[in-house]
């Protein structure tokens, strides 16, 4: 049987993507679990902040007490995820690229935010920086105060927030393929000059993650912070206890209000990280 060049082979069907057992089911259960456990709670807030109208409302985020703790909670949030995107890096550098005695001791404690309790984090972070603490009595005589101050608070965040950039970026330290280095140093580049043109531009996606999840985690922060900075109004007073602190007055939209701007910026950095994560994934498929 011959074939001629004006030969056609039959066009092929593209095959419809096959849903899996039960998807329906699941699917319904997950939207109706989002709806009661998620979305039906939030929209409860949000009708509560607005029961006022617009005009109480931005009255009230306009309050001297209100904008200082929004500048404080905001600010301390800020300087502890740019502390710990700094040294989270050199934790995870240390962890992937270099063996020492109890390194899985060290690479264990890296995970203690995690496990232990916020407010027990707060209590022996408060005695240690007290001002006849172990580190504190020594900052003391200095003029320098650090629980009971905003100082205290930044420490307490980046105490919370360092796991979250050390575990972002060891996994991407980890797959880098040593090879790219070799032939880099091959070509005359020095170390400095390896790292800053070679594998710093390919952890930049991992840092700006690990800075989102830090700041994201810290900005809300509760347990750690409320021993620790003293809770005095327009100094050392964070949004969530703002929140308390009306709720317990049964200022109930005041309370809504500041928890509606918290979950606005919640919700963007969420938005944030999880594009940060596309961009790394297609970053890493277009290699």
């Amino acid at each position: 049987m011959s074939f001629t060049a004006s030969h056609k082979l039959a066009p092929t069907r593209r095959r419809k993507p096959v849903r899996p057992p039960g998807f329906g089911l699941t699917l319904g259960v997950t939207l109706a679990y989002l709806s009661a456990g998620v979305i039906l709670p939030l929209t409860a807030v949000a009708a509560m902040a607005s029961r006022d109208g617009a005009g109480k409302f931005l009255a009230m985020l306009g309050d001297e007490r209100v904008l200082a703790a929004f500048k404080l909670s905001f600010g301390a949030a800020l300087g502890a995820a740019i502390v710990d995107t700094f040294f989270g890096l050199i934790v995870a550098w240390v962890l992937v690229r270099y063996s020492f005695p109890l390194k899985r001791v060290v690479d264990a404690f890296v995970d203690l935010p995690f496990a232990l309790p916020t407010a027990v984090a707060g209590i022996t972070l408060t005695t240690i920086c007290a001002p006849d603490g172990w580190v504190g009595r020594y900052f003391e005589p200095l003029g320098i105060k650090l629980a009971f101050a905003p100082v205290g608070i930044v420490i307490a965040l980046i105490f919370t927030g360092l796991p979250f950039v050390v575990r972002t970026v060891q996994p991407i330290l980890e797959d880098l393929d040593g090879e790219i280095e070799e032939a880099a140093s091959s070509l005359g580049a020095s170390r400095w000059e390896t790292f800053r043109r070679v594998i710093f531009p390919t952890l930049v996606p991992a840092l700006l993650t690990g800075f989102a999840l830090c700041f994201a985690r810290t900005v809300g922060e509760y347990g750690s912070v409320v021993f620790i900075s003293g809770n005095l109004p327009n100094e050392t007073e964070i949004v969530p206890l703002l929140i308390i602190s009306k709720l317990e007055q049964f200022d109930y939209p005041a309370a809504a209000a500041l928890a509606v701007v918290m979950l606005v910026v919640s919700f963007a950095l969420l938005l944030a990280i999880n594009a940060l994560q596309v961009w790394t994934a297609r970053r890493g498929g277009g290699r």
